[in-house]
């Protein structure tokens, strides 16, 4: 696809920097709208169902968001929404962000000499035409030995937090204990390219 998006506005709805950074790359001009939903109150029985769930339920809540607001007449242009989540899925459990810094350490431990899997969900919703379409990706992960100091920084920094089972796979403190990665590094940061561009495609 052409890396401009003069034929139509694109918005992000996600707060996450990562995924900023990742679309951006991409080529794509957007702007950022977050939605404030409680994501515990969402459960399904796989990660990736769960996670294009998410996804879904972010994006309606930024279209109530539009819609009350007085963006509604710049709406007639073709305007893209993307909406994303990503969990972890460790030993068949679901992980989101983790809730102490206790149990951020305890997911990286887990990690140490183990693997472990992403779940990331792509959400588009074209808001002139009403087609909404959501998929997901998977990426393995596998680790070598994560020593406990490296482990301290990390939780200590307190960025753990604030993402999927703790992990930040491009953090310069985690990177060389990553023995091998079965998929995309955009996909484990929360917005694969190669779904984002294939929704964006069927959306336009």
């Amino acid at each position: 696809m052409e890396a401009n998006t003069s034929s139509f506005k694109l918005i992000l709805g996600s707060s996450s920097i990562a995924r900023r950074k990742i679309l951006a790359e991409m080529g794509y001009k957007f702007t950022i709208m977050t939605a404030d939903i409680d994501e515990k109150s969402i459960r399904r029985e796989s990660p990736e169902e769960l996670v294009v769930a998410l996804a879904e339920a972010k994006a309606d809540a930024i279209l109530s968001k539009l819609q009350t607001s007085s963006n509604q007449e710049s709406l007639d242009e073709s305007t893209i929404l993307i909406a994303a989540d990503t969990v972890m899925v460790y030993e068949g459990l679901i992980r989101e962000k983790p809730s102490s810094k206790e149990e951020a350490r305890q997911f990286l431990k887990d990690f140490s000499r183990r693997h472990a899997a992403t779940v990331s969900s792509v959400f588009v919703t074209n808001l002139k035409t009403g087609f909404r379409k959501g998929a997901w990706d998977r990426v393995e992960i596998y680790f070598n030995e994560i020593p406990d100091e490296i482990i301290e920084k990390l939780v200590d920094e307190g960025i753990t937090l604030n993402v999927a089972g703790g992990l930040i796979i491009e953090h310069p403190l985690i990177l060389p204990f990553v023995k091998e990665v079965v998929g995309t590094t955009d996909s484990v940061m929360g917005l694969p390219k190669a779904l984002t561009e294939k929704l964006l495609k069927e959306a336009l």
